[in-house]
């Protein structure tokens, strides 16, 4: 099911996303429409599922560490919730690499593929460094295609659980973005469950 808020003015949130927000609504100008997505990525790094898999590494890598010069592929589930078996609302995928000698940080190379609702066969392009042990990463949303086409603003991801017995890892994006419509500027819609 898809469930939407649609109004107008800032949508209260965690500690400074107002002012966030007043700023974006201050880039959506004229023919821009400013979405707000939740959802969760079901991140299996292991075991005989796995969704993340390493395709290269460098010389360093086993002795880094921050496993420095390791390149995966992703191909992640998206959920409403963080229960792995809620509505599936689409695929994360694309490339992550160790991109830094000194911690854990990532280079985040992502598309959001939407395979429900109203974003059904669009996708979100996420790119940026993703420092793993900070509790909010924020990454760039650079652009789209279907209705997130030529898209632009930011995601805050947070891990939301991570058993380290299986690999696997719950990660909850909340995506900020200003896009191209055909409606009356300044409204906001609030997906909260695609």
């Amino acid at each position: 099911m898809v469930s939407l808020f649609i109004a107008t003015g800032a949508v209260r949130g965690r500690a400074g996303q107002d002012s966030e927000e007043s700023w974006l609504q201050d880039v959506c100008q004229g023919n821009f429409k400013m979405r707000k997505l939740h959802f969760f990525i079901q991140d299996a790094l292991g075991g005989p599922n796995a969704t993340v898999w390493e395709v290269a590494r460098s010389e360093i890598t086993s002795e880094s560490p921050s496993s420095f010069g390791q390149i995966l592929v992703v191909d992640d589930l998206i959920t409403a919730t963080p229960d792995p078996n809620s509505m599936a609302l689409g695929r994360a995928q694309g490339l992550i690499t160790s991109a830094d000698l000194q911690v854990l940080a990532l280079n985040m190379n992502l598309n959001f593929y939407f395979t429900q609702g109203e974003f059904k066969g669009s996708t979100l392009s996420i790119l940026g460094r993703n420092p793993v042990m900070e509790t909010d990463r924020e990454l760039s949303v650079v652009g789209g295609t279907g209705v997130f086409r030529m898209a632009r603003g930011y995601a805050y991801s947070h891990t939301y659980s991570f058993d380290t017995t299986t690999d696997y890892g719950i990660l909850e994006y909340n995506v900020n973005v200003c896009c191209p419509y055909h409606g009356a500027p300044g409204d906001i819609e609030m997906v909260t469950n695609l």
